[in-house]
């Protein structure tokens, strides 16, 4: 048999299933789902040190266990001594089995070493259905050294779903364990 991710396995025996209730699909094919998950983050400092962009990327790269790439810059902005065309970020976007391994470590393991942490803001979502989180601390993710971090950067996490609504969105999300803020 296969490999499986378990957030997968519980999606496809669990969740659907809820879900479908709870909105009262007549289709099971109407049933959000998670489509992709991109993680980006900004290196405003990379004008003046190149070796930053380096940095981010290998940080990216550890977290999601899929190459990461450099954003570059669309225009050019005189008071940041920026030009068009150079690298000023970097972003990995999962899909498959590796996006459902990621949200599973995610859950499980790096926010709860979030400090004082309470649950994540309900707040993030964009009225299409996807959901953005702000991470602050890279460090919060056990592959990364702590003794090899140069610099603490923050990055952010969009969830992409098929939900037609934001409610359809978190319910599906709150489904596979992210854990919200009570109001």
């Amino acid at each position: 048999m296969a490999y499986v991710p378990r957030l997968r396995q519980e999606y496809n025996e669990r969740v659907k299933n809820a879900l479908k209730e709870e909105f009262s699909y007549s289709n099971v094919m109407e049933v959000p789902k998670l489509t992709k998950i991109v993680i980006s983050r900004g290196v405003g400092g990379a004008v003046a040190d190149k070796k930053l962009i380096d940095h981010a990327i290998d940080e990216l790269t550890a977290i999601s266990g899929q190459k990461a790439v450099s954003t570059i810059s669309k225009k050019d902005v005189a008071s940041f001594k920026l030009r068009k065309g150079m690298p000023i970020g970097a972003k990995v976007t999962l899909r498959g089995y590796k996006m459902y391994e990621f949200l599973d470590r995610l859950i499980t393991t790096a926010l709860p070493r979030v400090r004082d942490f309470n649950g994540i803001k309900s707040n993030g979502f964009d009225g299409r259905g996807n959901y953005n989180l702000g991470v602050t601390e890279q460090i919060i993710f056990p592959e990364i050294d702590i003794d090899a971090v140069n610099r603490i950067a923050g990055m952010d996490i969009t969830f992409v779903t098929t939900a037609e609504t934001d409610k359809e969105a978190k319910a599906l999300l709150t489904e596979l364990g992210l854990p919200f803020k009570k109001n």
